[in-house]
């Protein structure tokens, strides 16, 4: 069976990326090539023309036109090699087209990969995708059947094609990350903005875009820019995949002409709208119910109508969640989901989803959400912080009566009941720090070098909150720097709730829960060694 990750698939008019899939549940080689043909070699110039013709755009959210990349990387390159990075990592949870494109259809995508390999002259072709899922299983079951094939005399083999497993975040689709993984470096974004067709993969130029980018321009080379221009709109020709699930009855992967109404999209797998619709994923924006009814799908059109298609991610709220809440659900899983890399990410997106916790339990208010949003726009190491912000903004906008609700009443009578999707996995491994007062005067160097966690009284003594663990190397550095060897760092077990202070707020029987009180088991550390702020060392 197809595993509950990848939905089914729809269609709303001709079948392209999905076709044949009505009949099986994956697309072995030899039912790709009865279905698509053997694509033959092409020239760069020949491809590079054909994108333009259609104006083909990377369908990974940004938009960016892909005949521009082909060049820049031919350009980088020069007579030198050159590697093609397919993202599959697509760690934004309310998206599954492109892990259904790997697991159901994964040649059209490599067909689409290794066209550009070949006439960029490429070392390897590279599939980066979601390691241990059934995805990065059927992908490398697609290499292995075209190696079988090239042993038997065909030519399926023509560029090395490499499958890496990464860990999977919501972070870890953005190009930066999934440069950086695949060299074998922490997943997360780089600091200062690196172009991949100049420096990508193992520093060679890098030819990076999204699966169903790559399966696009496989159908492009195959139909021919005419004839793939026969559905969709003048301006953008051709078919997109749209996520639709939240609080749709039958949430499925849909294949749909461009310039289709987001309203049949939402009919075909009866979907409630409720207070508005989600468009463009956990960095996109909402739609009211009324703007969702006219909106069409395709760039242009979710313009128009005040979103942007981004990945062709939907997700209605249907009507019987609450919408203020579910809104800070999103934004607490996007404070966790930090790189925690630089301050609007580690400070000012935990102070958002705080900020958004209180006006759900009506003690907040919107200026004080407004005011954290403007803590962290435009100042961010990537675009994560930006992306948040843009969410949030939105849904103060979407939800202004809800939020009336809250501040008079204090709820809006509704539950969470979790529409919006969030990845299932284990939880998060937190740290403590404690402090022996007998030793503690006071110095407050601890909340100097560790000011999002610590916090001084009246008197200069510290308080602390649970630290994350990609924060934990800061924690050993305030430890190691503790003056008079008061504080030592513990790690957390247990299920109980998270401290108060916590952003990350619990989701518990359909009902947003403040954090409670109750304190977690401690789990001791090996010993730690530290050294006092002189360079002495203690123990």
């Amino acid at each position: 069976m197809i595993p509950a990750r990848v939905p089914r698939v729809l269609r709303m008019g001709p079948a392209r990326l999905t076709a044949g899939l009505d009949h099986t549940r994956r697309l072995d080689l030899p039912a790709h090539r009865t279905l698509h043909g053997a694509p033959e070699p092409r020239e760069l110039g020949e491809l590079i023309s054909q994108a333009n013709e259609v104006d083909m755009r990377g369908r990974g959210g940004a938009a960016f036109p892909f005949a521009r990349k082909l060049r820049a990387v031919a350009d980088s390159a020069g007579s030198g090699d050159s590697v093609v990075l397919v993202n599959g990592a697509e760690g934004e949870p309310a998206s599954s087209k492109d892990a259904m494109l790997l697991t159901r259809n994964p040649h059209l995508v490599l067909d689409g990969a290794v066209l550009a390999a070949e006439a960029l002259g490429a070392r390897e072709v590279v599939v980066a995708t979601a390691g241990g899922e059934v995805a990065e299983a059927s992908v490398a079951a697609a290499v292995a059947e075209r190696r079988a094939a090239n042993v038997s005399g065909g030519a399926e083999s023509r560029v090395p094609i490499r499958v890496v497993g990464i860990k999977e975040r919501f972070i870890s689709g953005e190009g930066g990350a999934l440069v950086r993984a695949v060299n074998g470096e922490e997943g997360i974004p780089p600091g200062r903005k690196k172009r991949a067709a100049v420096s990508g993969v193992d520093d060679l130029p890098t030819l990076l875009s999204n699966t169903e980018t790559y399966a696009q321009f496989a159908l492009l080379a195959e139909l021919g820019p005419e004839r793939y221009a026969e559905v969709g709109t003048s301006k953008e020709p051709g078919t997109i995949l749209l996520t639709v699930s939240g609080g749709a009855a039958n949430g499925a992967v849909i294949e749909a002409p461009t310039g289709t109404y987001l309203a049949d999209a939402l009919a075909l797998t009866e979907a409630e709208v409720g207070d508005g619709v989600l468009i463009g994923g956990y960095h996109g924006a909402w739609l009211s119910a009324d703007a969702a009814a006219t909106a069409v799908l395709s760039r242009e059109g979710m313009k128009q109508a005040g979103a942007t298609l981004g990945a062709g991610i939907i997700v209605p709220l249907g009507e019987s969640t609450c919408s203020l809440g579910e809104a800070a659900r999103v934004a607490s899983y996007l404070a966790g989901e930090s790189a925690g890399q630089c301050g609007p990410c580690r400070l000012g997106l935990p102070d958002i989803a705080r900020a958004m916790c209180a006006l759900v339990e009506g003690t907040g208010s919107v200026d004080a959400v407004r005011r954290c949003v403007r803590g962290v726009e435009r100042r961010g190491a990537c675009f994560h912080p930006d992306g948040t912000a843009k969410f949030v903004l939105s849904a103060l906008d979407a939800f202004e009566s809800e939020i009336a609700l809250h501040l008079e009443h204090g709820s809006c009578g509704r539950p969470v009941r979790g529409v919006l999707p969030m990845p299932e996995r284990e939880a998060d491994v937190e740290y403590r720090l404690e402090v022996d007062w007998s030793r503690c005067a006071g110095h407050g160097l601890c909340a100097h070098l560790l000011p999002e966690f610590v916090d001084l009284d009246d008197y200069g003594f510290p308080s602390f909150r649970n630290v994350p663990g990609w924060m934990a190397k800061e924690a050993r550095r305030t430890v190691e720097m503790c003056p008079a060897l008061a504080l030592r760092l513990v790690q957390t077990t247990g299920d109980g709730p998270k401290p108060a202070g916590s952003p990350l707020r619990l989701v518990k029987d359909g009902v947003l829960k403040k954090a409670g009180s109750g304190v977690p088991r401690l789990t001791r550390l090996g010993p730690v060694p530290v050294r006092n702020a002189f360079g002495g060392s203690a123990g």
